[in-house]
């Protein structure tokens, strides 16, 4: 669980709300490029990881052991996550900076599809939703907490000052921006000291067999997976609808602030407390759905969150300044479409975080028990394959009617698209 702490300010911290925006209007030599140039750096980390997480997930099952595995790639965390550091304003090989962040990026995903890997081994079968949802939830409270700390003490303003109007502790210089680069220490430093019970205490799966000709083993059963796939059609459809919701649920968080701000107007500090709340309701949704999952088992679970998906985020987006529910008119001035929109934001945090830990306890449950890294591997493909089609969704539809809510609406659809694909599966999987 504590694993779940430790990562998620890689998520909190370094993808969405300190240093991309940092990197885009400061690094970057202008706002447009900076973005564009985080998104290729993210598309290029997310390609990386898509092609090779199988065949490494394969590899660990051919040898057994997942912890040598998660050091490894905690290393690549650590050091791309405190060279961040180095990004001083104007930096003049901003590119540099961006390999930084793809190197951090590989090394948590890896690091998180090994110690997945290793949940249905910690509890049993009956009792991995709840211990998912739990750890879930207390990443969700680590992001938020550690956010929190930038927020008030590091993160400097234009003015040089932090939330709570005083300069970044511990001396560091407002000219340079040293309060914000800090978030790159301060989430390597997280993480290497709440990830050491994983390794103290957690038990590893022992060892299968020799390291030599591992890699010919681990590629012959990764093939032997593929080619059974479409005779598993339980664990092929939960692959493929996973890899639909899972982008939606991307894609609205990626857009949600986007969408404040253009149609809202919201500022930087009002997006910032939408995310502190969507989070606190994220760790109470993961929690609750950790519960459900344990009475009812994982599928009713992911099957309810999606729908509550498709009406929180179909209420978020019918929020503007005109109007509420798209046609319910609202006087100039009113606080009636902020009020929907923090409801709805926090009701799609919720079930996000139950979806999300539910998820990957349905996966277990489809998946082999000694083919588990690989599984999980088959499933950090699924959930990067696709992860263009939310964003080119979004851009197409924003484009052709020129209006961010219908921009917006395709995301609504690839939730019920992933809930139609979910019909199929079976919530015991194919044993």
């Amino acid at each position: 669980m504590l694993f779940d702490w430790a990562a998620q300010p890689y998520h909190t911290l370094i993808i969405t709300f300190i240093f991309a925006p940092y990197f885009a209007s400061a690094v970057a030599p202008n706002p447009i490029l900076g973005q564009e140039m985080w998104a290729w750096a993210a598309s290029a980390g997310g390609l990386v990881i898509a092609l090779t997480a199988p065949i490494l997930g394969a590899l660990a099952d051919a040898t057994g052991p997942r912890k040598p595995w998660i050091a490894g790639f905690s290393v690549c965390y650590a050091l791309g996550s405190a060279l961040l550091w180095l990004s001083e304003p104007g930096a003049a090989d901003p590119v540099l900076v961006l390999a930084f962040f793809v190197l951090g990026l590989i090394g948590v995903e890896y690091a998180t599809v090994f110690t997945n890997a290793m949940l249905p081994d910690l509890a049993p079968r009956d009792a991995v939703g709840r211990l998912s949802g739990d750890g879930w939830a207390l990443g969700y409270v680590g992001g938020v907490v550690s956010l929190a700390i930038m927020l008030l003490l590091l993160a400097e303003n234009e003015q040089g000052v932090t939330l709570l109007g005083a300069p970044p502790a511990l001396g560091l210089d407002p000219a340079t921006r040293e309060g914000t680069r800090a978030v790159g220490p301060l989430t390597a430093a997280w993480y290497l000291v709440f990830v050491l019970p994983l390794f103290l205490w957690v038990p590893d799966a022992p060892r299968r067999g020799s390291r030599r000709g591992a890699l010919a083993r681990g590629l012959a059963e990764l093939k032997a997976d593929l080619k059974a796939l479409p005779a598993r059609r339980s664990l092929a459809w939960f692959l493929g609808a996973s890899m639909i919701y899972r982008d939606a649920l991307n894609g609205f968080y990626v857009f949600g602030g986007v969408y404040a701000a253009g149609v809202l107007g919201w500022s930087v500090v009002e997006i910032g407390v939408f995310g502190i709340l969507a989070a606190v309701v994220g760790a109470l949704g993961a929690w609750l759905g950790g519960m459900a999952d344990h009475a009812r088992g994982p599928k009713p679970v992911v099957a309810g969150c999606l729908v509550l998906l498709i009406l929180f985020s179909a209420a978020a987006v019918s929020a503007s300044r005109e109007a509420i529910f798209f046609w319910v008119p609202v006087d100039a001035g009113s606080n009636l479409p902020d009020i929907l929109f923090y409801i709805a934001g926090a009701g799609v945090g919720g079930a996000g975080g139950a979806l999300q830990a539910a998820s990957r306890t349905l996966l277990v449950r489809q998946a082999d028990a000694g083919r588990m890294t690989a599984a999980f591997g088959l499933y950090a493909l699924a959930g990067k394959a696709t992860a263009f089609l939310a964003p080119l969704a979004v851009a197409v539809a924003t484009g052709v009617f020129q209006n961010q809510q219908a921009g917006a609406a395709p995301v609504i659809g690839l939730f019920l698209l992933g809930l139609l694909m979910l019909a199929p599966v079976d919530p015991e999987g194919e044993r």
